[in-house]
């Protein structure tokens, strides 16, 4: 297939100024987490444009409640967790909501996650192993599978390919080398909403979940 960026394949509805940036979470190891603003098959952002996040990110291990300090770096967010468990990260204040095409006032959240052991979502819109470091994950939204929806997998040699949830939301991941693998996908939610606080119509949710194979 011919190669596409993610944000062209996944978030053609959302607001331009929204369709290029992605804010996601890596790790390796038991070290820091890092937490990239940018393309994640693409050009990364540094200096200011990722500095700017530092305040309104909020990265966590197991307990959400404990969040991790956060270091400025020229190219990321450096999270200084603990322990070996998966990391996720929230990040709802990139932008301020926006009116959309329809006068709707709508805003973007960006759910992301880095690890595979864990087989139980703690986010909104998460992608979850069905065992622990499977290649099978569940896509989830509210804690409820979603069926019939698009994620795009970026493997360690950049190599992007679209894959679509089955009926109970799950997909399975070409693992075919070592290396770092990038799940992707982007879901929409209407109503009565909030996020960080401001009243809006629409949420476009954006999750990552990163790993690396072994």
């Amino acid at each position: 297939m011919i190669k596409k960026t993610l944000a062209t394949m996944l978030l053609s509805s959302f607001a331009i100024a929204a369709s290029a940036h992605q804010v996601w979470v890596e790790r390796d190891g038991s070290g820091p987490a890092k937490v990239y603003v940018g393309d994640v098959d693409g050009e990364r952002d540094h200096g200011d444009d990722v500095a700017k996040l530092a305040a309104t990110t909020q990265v966590f291990g197991k307990d959400s409640k404990q969040l991790a300090k956060l270091t400025t770096k020229n190219e990321y967010l450096e999270a200084a967790v603990t322990g070996s468990g998966d990391v996720r990260l929230i990040a709802d204040q990139v932008w301020k909501p926006w009116k959309n095409k329809d006068g709707q006032l709508q805003a973007a959240v960006f759910n992301s996650r880095a690890g595979r052991s864990e087989t139980a979502a703690a986010l909104d819109f998460e992608l979850v192993p069905v065992k622990a470091n499977g290649n099978v994950f569940t896509l989830t939204f509210k804690g409820e599978p979603v069926a019939d929806k698009k994620v795009s997998v970026i493997n360690p040699d950049k190599w992007v390919k679209a894959f679509t949830t089955d009926k109970e939301g799950h997909i399975k991941v070409p693992v075919q080398g070592k290396g770092r693998y990038i799940l992707m996908s982007a879901h929409e939610q209407k109503g009565d909403l909030e996020v960080a606080g401001e009243k809006v119509q629409k949420i476009s949710y954006t999750t990552t979940l990163s790993f690396v194979a072994k």
